[in-house]
Formats: structure tokens, C-alpha cells, sequence
């Protein structure tokens, strides 16, 4: 099997829009660096950011409850670490996350823009070394692109692949292809991963990244024509180096 990465992505905020990247520097056991580095969490959680625990996406702002959030886009420059935001194409905000004003300054505009959906401003959260994902382990999460074109096909509406909202897109498959990949090992470019499970689908998927609307029921669509409600899986890096949007993609042997 051969086949080719197509583009990289990275979520610096927990229920944002993603980055596209050419190139992303892996480490053993860690998310592409950025991602999922910030939450908002969801008013009166309490987290501990100095000894940070995995939380369920329903403790953050997240689309799987809060469509609203895909209006957004966002940006975060990682030199500056400034969070960007525009709204209708005009910016909104831009504030230093590193510094307590600029936080609090985010925190009141999700407060404002969410304002009929929670009952007061969220946390913004982080935590060194801590990945906000929706699993309790530090994975990237690959697409086929195939898989979701056959998709497409039984739901008779065009699928923009980022409503998957995946570190790595991937072209060169046949359909499903990833289904059969549970522990083993592939290889981006010169990084090796293993495969650790297939992802399982939930409600931020029925999120249409271009409208914000919730247009389709994924998961019910995933189980009446393949059985199960999973596409695409999650990779834990087992080596480290440089990963670029055009690698081959290899498949071993468990």
C-alpha cells in the first residue's frame, strides 16, 4: 500500500477551526505540536491546570453541543501567541493568550458570543505538556479522503472533509481501507506510528464547517451503510522527526 499525505492540520483551541500546516515536527508519544493546546472551558468547571486530567468534550465549548462556534474563524500565531478571530470577515479579536489580559479578554468575547447558550463566560485553559483531545492519550487523528468521497456517496451531498476536524488527511486509499488498520504500523514520510483504534463518530460531525448548521446526521448515516458509526483513526507517533503535506504513506505489519 502506498499513499500520500495531503494535508496536515492542526486545532490550537478546543472546538475551532483548524490550521492547515506544510510541515509539523513530531515527537514519540506527543500530538502535533499546538494541537489542542487551549480549551474554553464551560462556566463553573473546575480544572486543575498545574495537574491536568483528562475531561470529556461536554466540559469544554465544543461543537458537539455549540454549532455556533464553526461562524468562527480563528487563527493563533504561535510567536506572538495570539488567538485571531473574525466574524462575517471582520475581525473581532486579537489577543495575547499569554498574557492575563488578553485572556480575559477572550473569555468576555465567548461569554458575548454564546451568550444565549451559556450562562457566563467560559475558562480559557492550559495546561503544559496537556492535550485537550477528545481521547485520554496523546494521538494524531487520520482521514481518508476516499472513505469520505464514499460517503458522500450514500448521502447524496457533498462532505467537506474538515468537519472530521483530523491532523492528517490522506489520498491514494480505497474506501475504508483504514477499518482493517487497529495495531499497525505506518509510516508518514520517515515517522512511525502505530494505529491505535478507529474513531468513533459523534454529533460535532453533523456540523457543517461552511454554513454552521447542523445538515446531516453522520454518525446515523456512518450506521445504516457500514454498521458502525467509526471513520478514519487515531496514531500514536512511536519515533520523531518532520512530517510534510506530500509524504508517502506506508503500511507495515503489526
Amino acid at each position: 500500500m502506498a499513499a500520500i499525505l495531503h494535508d496536515i492540520y492542526r486545532y490550537p483551541v478546543k472546538g475551532m477551526n483548524g490550521q492547515r500546516l506544510e510541515t509539523a515536527d513530531i515527537a514519540p508519544g506527543a500530538t502535533i505540536p499546538g494541537d489542542r493546546m487551549f480549551a474554553l472551558g464551560r462556566p463553573g468547571l473546575e480544572f486543575d491546570t498545574d495537574n491536568p486530567t483528562w475531561r470529556p468534550k461536554t466540559n469544554f465549548l465544543a461543537l458537539v453541543r455549540d454549532a455556533r462556534l464553526a461562524e468562527l474563524d480563528t487563527s493563533y500565531d504561535d510567536a506572538t501567541a495570539s488567538l485571531t478571530i473574525r466574524h462575517d470577515g471582520e475581525e473581532r479579536l486579537c489577543a495575547n493568550l499569554d498574557s492575563p489580559e488578553g485572556r480575559a479578554a477572550t473569555e468576555r468575547f465567548f461569554g458575548a458570543f454564546m451568550a444565549d447558550d451559556i450562562s457566563g463566560p467560559p475558562t480559557l485553559l492550559r495546561a503544559e505538556g496537556h492535550s485537550f483531545s477528545d481521547l485520554d492519550a496523546k494521538v494524531l487523528s487520520l482521514i481518508n479522503l476516499e472513505t469520505v468521497r464514499a460517503l458522500e456517496a450514500h448521502t447524496r451531498a457533498p462532505l467537506n472533509p474538515l468537519r472530521f476536524r483530523a491532523n492528517l488527511y490522506v489520498e491514494g486509499l480505497e474506501p475504508r481501507d483504514e477499518e482493517g488498520w487497529e495495531g499497525r504500523r505506518i509510516t508518514i514520510g520517515a515517522v512511525p506510528f502505530e494505529v491505535l483504534l478507529r474513531t468513533q463518530r459523534c454529533a460535532a460531525t453533523n456540523v457543517n464547517p461552511d454554513t454552521a448548521t447542523r445538515d446531516i446526521n453522520i454518525p446515523a448515516a456512518l450506521q445504516k451503510n457500514w454498521g458502525h458509526a467509526d471513520l478514519g483513526v487515531y496514531l500514536r507517533a512511536l519515533g520523531g522527526g518532520a512530517i510534510r503535506a506530500g509524504d508517502q504513506i506506508m503500511l507495515g505489519t503489526s
